[in-house]
């Protein structure tokens, strides 16, 4: 296995612990949940690089890292539903197109086919981590700061530009999933 592909699932080991520390009550636990999910981000941009400049572009490499990055998105949305950042049909949206997209790239692969991922499913999964990182920033303000004024500046960006991030990556988040599922129609398409 080369290093891009150990990367990408370092990525996995992240997002784990990701989940855990955003789901702890630990003093300075968003802040940390902050903190792991920029590395996961990091180790996204990271592995690709590897891959394309080293010339170790792998079928597993093509496969996994479209999916792992679909299980941290997954996660991190999920999780942060309860914490009343991210209304929970945004999370739907974002796991069920995800869903939507590895199903077809299993298909795929029964055909003997790699669908790897494409360039607007990269700029929906950049928009989805800056929605996140935008999130957790203010859950770590809030924690790292928390007043009665803080709490109410966190309420204020939360409700105000926290919609706008949310719709933004929702619309390219069915858009590309509908995209994609178009162009690879055929896999869907009955057996002649």
């Amino acid at each position: 296995m080369n290093w891009a592909n150990r990367i990408t699932l370092s990525r996995l080991a992240l997002t784990v612990l990701f989940v855990l520390a955003l789901n702890s009550s630990w003093q300075y636990a968003r802040t940390s949940a902050l903190l792991i999910f920029l590395l996961a981000g990091l180790t996204d941009f990271v592995d690709g690089e590897i891959a394309r400049r080293y010339g170790v572009i792998t079928n597993f490499g093509k496969l996994m890292d479209p999916l792992v990055d679909k299980i941290m998105m997954a996660a991190a949305f999920i999780s942060l539903v309860p914490l009343k950042a991210v209304p929970a049909w945004a999370a739907t949206t974002v796991v069920a197109r995800d869903f939507l997209i590895t199903g077809l790239r299993l298909m795929a692969s029964a055909k003997g086919r790699v669908l790897p991922a494409e360039r607007l499913g990269k700029q929906k999964t950049s928009w989805q981590i800056i929605t996140v990182v935008f999130f957790l920033a203010l859950l770590s303000i809030a924690e790292l700061r928390y007043t009665s004024e803080t709490s109410i500046w966190w309420l204020r960006a939360r409700d105000e530009a926290g919609p706008i991030l949310v719709w933004i990556t929702v619309a390219l988040t069915v858009y590309s999933g509908l995209g994609f599922t178009w162009r690879n129609r055929e896999l869907i398409a009955p057996d002649q």
